[in-house]
């Protein structure tokens, strides 16, 4: 970790930006007191991830269509055997 004054801060902004971007965590100070830190966001997906756990994994065309109307039912908490 690096501590750094407001100053020094301002004066090299881009060197400071270049050490946040290999890892380094910034702690900028006033009068020696830290007051903010400076650190990398986390690394956008680059691709999509698949659905599932299996990466294979498939959802067949029956998964989107409509539930029977006795689950519906039960889902609303009315029985149907009547």
């Amino acid at each position: 970790m690096i501590k750094i004054n407001i100053a020094e801060a301002k004066a090299n902004f881009s060197r400071c930006i270049e050490s946040v971007e290999r890892g380094e965590t910034i702690t900028v100070c006033r009068r020696n007191v830290p007051v903010a830190e400076i650190r990398s966001l986390p690394r956008p997906l680059r691709k999509m991830r698949p659905v599932g756990i299996d990466r294979g994994m498939k959802i067949p065309a029956s998964f989107f269509e409509p539930l029977p109307d006795s689950v519906l039912v039960a889902f609303k908490g009315g029985n149907d055997l009547e």
